[in-house]
Formats: C-alpha cells, sequence, structure tokens
C-alpha cells in the first residue's frame, strides 16, 4: 500500500501536476486551480520513497485535485476510499470534493463513492467568434498601484469578497498588468481580469468581470468580456472563464460574449 504525507514544498509536485494537468480533456478553470489549490493543504503518496501521486484538500475538508499514474491503476481505487471514508489519519476527515468533468479519473474516482453531487459553476471557452457588433465600443483602464484601494473598495461592494485577501489578490494582478477597469463619471462600473497562466496551459487567459449593482442589465458584463477577449486574441491566447450555476445573469452574458460551456465543475458530498 502507498504511503501517505504532508507536502510543505509544492515544487516538489511540479512533474507530478504537469502530468495531473495532461490527463485532463479540456483548460481547467484558472481561479480554481492557481487561487484555490496552492492555500490547501497537499499530501503526497510514496511508493516506497518515490514521490508518485498527491491530493490536495481545503481547510474545509474538500477535496480540490487527486492524482495517481496509470501504472498504479490497480491500488487507485482502494487509496481513494481510504482517504474519503477519513481512515488516513495523515489526511483527515473528508467531507467532499469539487471535480470538473474534465478530469475524468478524478470525476470517475469521486462517482465511484455514492456520493450527492451537484453543479457548483459552467467552465466556458470562447468559440473564437463575438455575437454582438459593439467589440470596440468600451474603454477599459489597466490598473495601476494607484487605484488599488478604490478597486477593492468597488470589489468589496460588488461582490462581499473580503478586503484583506483582495488587497493581497488585486496588487498581485496589477503588478502582472492583468486588471482592467471601466468608469462611469469617474466611478468605477466594472472590473475585468485578464489572468495568464505561467506554467500549465500557457495557451490560454482565464478571464474574470465584476459589475456595479447599479450597472447591472444594461449589457456591461458582455462589453467588459468583449474587450478582455480581444486583449487576449492580441497575445495570441485563447480565453476561457467560468461562473456560478445559479448565476443566469452572467451566464447570458458570457454567452453573448462568444462563450460556450462544454464543462462544470461539480461538487460531491460525501458525508
Amino acid at each position: 500500500m502507498l504511503t501517505i504525507k504532508e507536502i510543505t514544498q509544492l515544487n516538489e509536485l511540479s512533474e507530478l501536476k504537469q502530468a495531473y494537468f495532461s490527463q485532463s480533456t479540456s483548460p481547467l478553470d484558472g481561479m480554481w486551480h492557481f487561487g484555490f489549490v496552492p492555500m490547501a493543504a497537499h499530501y503526497g503518496f510514496y511508493d516506497d520513497k518515490n514521490l508518485v501521486g498527491f491530493c490536495c484538500v481545503k481547510s474545509d475538508g474538500y477535496m480540490l485535485q487527486f492524482y495517481l499514474p496509470n501504472d498504479l491503476h490497480s491500488q487507485i481505487n482502494d487509496l481513494f476510499a481510504l482517504i474519503i471514508q477519513g481512515k488516513e489519519s495523515v489526511i483527515g476527515d473528508i467531507n467532499g470534493a469539487f471535480v470538473s468533468t474534465a478530469e475524468p479519473q478524478y470525476l470517475s474516482l469521486c462517482f465511484d463513492n455514492l456520493p450527492t453531487i451537484s453543479v457548483n459553476a459552467l467552465m466556458y471557452q470562447h468559440m473564437g467568434v463575438n455575437q454582438v457588433n459593439d467589440v470596440h465600443s468600451i474603454e477599459m483602464t489597466l490598473a495601476d498601484t494607484s487605484q488599488l484601494e478604490p478597486l477593492v473598495a468597488f470589489a468589496v461592494n460588488a461582490i462581499s469578497a473580503p478586503k484583506e485577501w483582495l488587497m493581497g489578490y488585486y496588487r498581485h494582478l496589477i503588478e502582472r498588468q492583468e486588471l482592467w477597469f471601466y468608469a462611469v463619471n469617474q466611478e468605477i462600473a466594472a472590473t475585468g481580469e485578464c489572468r495568464r497562466f505561467d506554467d500549465i496551459q500557457t495557451q490560454y487567459v482565464d478571464l474574470g468581470v465584476i459589475v456595479a449593482p447599479t450597472q447591472r442589465n444594461q449589457g456591461l458584463a458582455t462589453r467588459v468580456l468583449n474587450h478582455l477577449v480581444e486583449l487576449a486574441k492580441c497575445q495570441g491566447l485563447k480565453a476561457i472563464c467560468s461562473t456560478e450555476s445559479a448565476n443566469l445573469g452572467a451566464q447570458k452574458a458570457i454567452a453573448k460574449a462568444g462563450f460556450f460551456a462544454p464543462h462544470r465543475i461539480v461538487q460531491f458530498d460525501f458525508k
């Protein structure tokens, strides 16, 4: 049986992470895998002293990634069941898992264990053509450090995200020149994120949009997305994005901007 140890230096998993992403059938959501995953606890699977696989688990007991190579397939079902049943003392209790339909091995393991299932989010890819004619009708400004605090205040008000987390997140985007905003009468009306990938999925950019409550239902989100798609095209990159399954307004805006959703992020509850 494989042994499990906690991993504290994530660079130890670089090759295994590459292998994990290579198994996916479609680009994976950037916020989930490059925003939430690095903050989760990681555990390595060892065959003798060789690191052969891994999983990562959020602080609330939800698994986000699970990988074991095909040549160890005979052990994968027992290992996964052991972990999600809370019988592995290193990892502790597992309440459930988040996995996309583009991760066939991990998804199948979740289905095998009789969970309660719900769709958490839709994963979109751009079709390569715009569905509306006003692609260039919006002027967005690339954010700099002088706009950090007003942009954070805007996002706190618009989506009720934690201020402390937003300060670090937006500072990082600004440093990478990946955060844009649109103002109406000198007030921020919308923000747009065009997040590049560093080592994995480098042919894609992951988009994000926030619209002020007073500016919603006016087509602004679609116009921001169109602008971001054009930015991606100028860099020779393909655009992806996601939104919650319950956010019907965002889904309509994303579809109007020329995206389709071939995959879902699914929440599994094992208890």
